[in-house]
């Protein structure tokens, strides 16, 4: 037993210098990751490789056999693992596709590493994935995992065809991203129970695991220690691209599905129904006002009168609600009319909540390409209703920003508006900018889908969603 026990720390100790080898070679190659490549603590457990973004879970003779039959192998799989975390694949999101998700995550992976071009980090697998990749690249930009996982969701796969596509980007196991983090680790950490054969711990008995399980069973401890991994993994990916779009890139290095990658982690998320509230106008409406109703004179009343209060509540109230406000919609070639649709839609589901929408109202929805195409005037719900119901797109030329504005001003000069708070602009970027700022608030939402951050002019406000924010 002995023996067997002080082979093992042999072993075990060959597999660490295997992975601090990897963990070397890849700092010398890529040292915008030099934070992401020593955040991981090596653990040893039955299985394959796998990662919770702490803890990094090896098998020692898988490791060892591994490096044995292909000595860049440990490099690649290592740089798959960091890459993962760097891209935020294992915080996922209630309801996810798990299949789908890790086929996604390890395409986008395989991808940004085969960008990068590094011979420490070739494998015989990069000729298994060249048929499948340059399929997708035909129908998915960029290849992220976003962007791969809702193509693959359309595709309405088996189980069966995923699997057999996943194997050529195989690396790791993905069980540990599903799984609870407690007491400062993933489960499996010291002086817990030892997972099960397959080096993770095993999922509940119908399978789950995801993260609709986790938010039911974590104690609040373990919620938090997962916000601060993922926040320290979004700092370490906020770096990494800075470093990516300044010196790496002056030293020549191909990285583009890794700044891709990196676009949808690091851009701040906005609430669109916030952005919006933001050109309310303050108005009365007739609602009674208990926040500024005096109740020592009304009780003193009913005290001194018996049943007489000395003063009602107010029947009218101050609220800041939208009034008057403007919609212009990029209806050029290159704008997609399901997407414009879509958003109009998006902006009526908040405009016609009862906190945000007065009775009357002056919306204008302006449609231009490179000249004004429609302007649909807007004055209460069911208008609005009633151009949601019959809306047409008009136009499909060139894209030019200025005509809109100075349509605007035109409707301002002839009386249109009494007190236009602002305009929401919604584009694809590609259009020609007017050269001074407008006497109203201008924004511009873009969809970002193709990792798209146009330039607007200093006086603009700029609003980058995906599609589906919208």
């Amino acid at each position: 037993m002995e023996d067997h026990v002080a082979a093992f720390r042999r072993a075990d100790g060959l597999a660490r210098e295997v992975l601090d080898l990897a963990r070397s070679t890849l700092l010398v190659h890529l040292r915008f990751l030099d934070l992401a490549l020593s955040r991981f603590t090596p653990v040893s457990y039955p299985g394959t490789l796998a990662t919770d973004g702490q803890k990094l879970f090896y098998d020692v003779y898988y490791l060892l056999n591994a490096y044995r039959q292909e000595q860049n192998r440990p490099v690649r799989d290592y740089l798959h693992m960091v890459l993962h975390c760097v891209f935020h694949h294992l915080f996922t999101g209630p309801g996810i596709d798990r299949r789908c998700w890790d086929l996604a995550c390890d395409i986008a992976v395989e991808a940004a590493i085969r960008d990068l071009d590094l011979p420490c980090a070739a494998c015989r697998r990069d000729r298994t994935q060249e048929e499948t990749l340059a399929a997708l690249v035909e129908q998915v930009r960029p290849l992220t995992a976003e962007k791969l996982y809702r193509h693959l969701l359309d595709q309405n796969l088996r189980p069966d065809q995923i699997a057999q596509l996943r194997q050529p980007f195989l690396a790791d196991d993905h069980r540990a991203w599903y799984l609870p983090v407690k007491g400062g680790s993933s489960a499996g950490g010291e002086g817990q129970e030892p997972p099960p054969e397959g080096g993770i711990p095993a999922r509940d008995k119908q399978g789950r695991g995801g993260s609709s399980a986790r938010r039911k069973q974590d104690p609040p401890s373990g919620t938090e220690e997962r916000k601060e991994l993922e926040k320290a993994w979004k700092e370490i990916s906020r770096r990494i691209q800075v470093d990516l779009e300044t010196a790496s890139r002056r030293h020549g290095l191909d990285a583009g599905s890794l700044v891709q990658s990196l676009r949808p982690v690091t851009r701040e998320h906005y609430d669109y129904a916030d952005f919006l509230r933001r050109y309310m106008s303050l108005g009365e409406v007739v609602q009674v006002n208990n926040d500024e109703f005096d109740y020592i004179f009304y009780t003193y009343g009913l005290s001194l009168y018996g049943n007489m209060p000395l003063v009602e509540p107010l029947e009218y109230k101050e609220v800041r609600r939208i009034r008057e406000f403007v919609v212009a919609i990029d209806t050029s070639g290159s704008v997609s009319g399901d997407l414009v649709q879509r958003f109009v839609t998006k902006t009526y589901n908040i405009l016609r909540q009862q906190e945000n929408f007065f009775t009357k109202i002056n919306l204008h929805i302006i449609q231009c390409d490179a000249q004004i195409q429609e302007d649909a005037h807007i004055t209460c719900q069911r208008d609005f209703e009633d151009y949601l119901a019959h809306m047409e797109l008009h136009g499909f030329g060139g894209t030019d920003f200025r005509p809109v504005f100075q349509y605007v001003d035109q409707l301002i000069r002839d009386g249109a508006f009494t007190n236009l708070r602002g305009m929401i602009y919604f584009t694809d970027g590609a259009g020609i900018f007017p050269e001074r700022k407008p006497d109203y608030d201008a924004a511009f939402v873009f969809v970002g889908d193709e990792g798209l951050d146009p330039d607007v002019p200093v006086w603009a406000i700029k609003l980058v969603l995906q599609s589906e924010e919208i």
